[in-house]
């Protein structure tokens, strides 16, 4: 049985296969179809929802795509959707701006629209044009041109209003609390099994009998299975209820990272140590996916254009490992091993993630190039973290997504530059060094040549940045 709130009463499902996405089960079984399904690949914004779920005894919103959620992800949870906001017939104070704006046009793409700025105004009061844009980047529309909408964004902004889930909001608390999971959960239809464990232990114990089900945390990748590939998983071990996995903290030299913490919230805790790091995670995808996506998904998936996977090997990140009763730590250098292929064993599981604070005279920086600013993968990302006393490279770790079959370290350009004076002769011996690093493959993406040019002007783009000591612009462009 899944059960959870949608909008403020509880509802109940059975007999209903664990594949089966949020965005599905709106449309097809309850006749909810404000929300929509425009790419069915958390691309395009149309299926924006806002999911409610308690924190440390507190409701949070966060806003996510429907196309990429499984619906028993949502037990104990709230589901908030466009026919949703309006009281009768009264519009939700969003919905009017909406209309008084003139921010919809063919309407398609207006409700995930709505609940993007919905979800918005539930966690940014008086949010400013920047945090407007970034929070639309994830919402597709070919109608407007954005600026009426961005204008309706901004009124909301300067007439907050409260509304009948701030009224509701200790009701809803309670509501949730007396769903709030206390044990695992399960849901079995058609031999297609779906476990819920609610801690690490119990994890261990389920992946160690069952180690051909499918790990599951928010889902961004994986769920592509079901509705791009329209394959249907027998097994599912869903992780987002283990608060252990969930955990972000530091101590005197780490900052640790667990393995299902979503990157929405992973951006704070970084800037502090790692401020390029957290402003290359506002441009991993967009707020929907930030607040699904997990930096251990994106480390297990281990796509050779996996943003978050460079820092990791520049920053010499330790990443802890648990199968059955065994724990393991190993570096991201040692992870690796062929395309979309890791050291993980069956049945082992990334628990988290530990990134060394920087010491002196370290620096470290990221340079991620893509067609758009915003939501796209990487053509070529670069993460640098180099450091320089008395004129002279001491430390040198650089690494590069999208220029291997792996994420990669450039090891004969470190060797080009460390103990040699930091000149634009030794960047450009390190440049015709990273010839012999990386032999890049030709893709829709980027060409080969093009590639291997833009890696080597990144290490001449820092060279400039750390001599001239201001930054020479962060957005990127192929």
């Amino acid at each position: 049985m899944i059960k959870f709130l949608l909008n403020q009463e509880e509802h109940s499902v059975s007999d209903i296969d664990p594949c089966t996405t949020v965005l599905d089960y709106l449309r097809n079984d309850l006749g909810l179809c404000g929300t929509k399904e425009g790419c069915a690949s958390g691309d395009c914004g149309a299926c924006s929802v806002v999911v409610g779920e308690l924190e440390d005894g507190q409701l949070s919103y966060r806003t996510q795509n429907a196309c990429l959620m499984l619906l028993p992800t949502l037990h104990s949870k709230q589901l908030i959707t466009v026919e949703h906001l309006s009281r009768g017939e009264t519009l939700h104070p969003v919905q009017q701006s909406m209309v008084e704006c003139h921010g919809s046009q063919c309407g398609f793409c207006t409700p995930g629209v709505v609940m993007s700025l919905f979800g918005l105004s539930k966690t940014t009061a008086n949010a400013s044009k920047q945090e407007i844009i970034a929070a639309l980047a994830g919402n597709l529309c070919r109608c407007t041109g954005y600026r009426p909408i961005i204008n309706a964004a901004e009124k909301i902004a300067q007439n907050a209003q409260a509304d009948q889930f701030d009224e509701n909001q200790d009701k809803t608390i309670l509501a949730l609390q007396a769903l709030a999971l206390k044990q695992s959960h399960e849901v079995h239809c058609d031999n297609h099994r779906y476990y819920a464990p609610v801690s690490v232990n119990e994890l261990a114990d389920l992946y160690r009998q069952q180690p051909d089900a499918y790990l599951f945390s928010g889902g961004t990748d994986l769920a592509l299975e079901i509705t791009q590939a329209l394959k249907s998983l027998d097994a599912i071990i869903y992780l987002g209820n283990i608060n252990e996995l969930k955990e972000i903290d530091e101590d005197t030299q780490h900052v640790n990272i667990g393995s299902s913490a979503p990157l929405s919230d992973c951006i704070p805790a970084l800037s502090k140590h790692f401020p390029d790091f957290s402003e290359m995670l506002r441009r991993f995808g967009s707020v929907q996916i930030r607040n699904s996506g997990t930096m251990g998904g994106n480390l297990a998936n281990a796509s050779p254009v996996g943003d978050t996977l460079p820092a990791l090997l520049a920053l010499d990140a330790s990443i802890s490992l648990r199968k059955g009763q065994r724990e393991r730590t190993v570096k991201a250098s040692e992870f690796f091993i062929d395309y979309r292929r890791t050291i993980l064993d069956h049945g082992e599981f990334v628990v988290k993630i530990s990134l060394p604070k920087l010491s002196p005279p370290q620096d470290f920086k990221m340079y991620k190039i893509t067609k758009r600013i915003e939501d796209d993968i990487s053509a070529v990302c670069a993460a640098f973290c180099i450091g320089i006393k008395n004129s002279s490279v001491v430390y040198a770790r650089l690494a590069f997504g999208g220029m291997a079959a792996i994420p990669k370290r450039a090891v004969l350009c470190e060797q080009a530059l460390l103990q040699k004076p930091w000149t634009t002769e030794t960047v450009g011996e390190a440049c015709a060094a990273l010839q012999k690093d990386f032999q890049p493959i030709s893709d829709i993406r980027a060409s080969d040549q093009y590639r291997l040019t833009v890696a080597q002007n990144l290490l001449r783009k820092y060279f400039a940045e750390s001599t001239s000591k201001k930054r020479i612009g962060v957005v990127n462009y192929v």
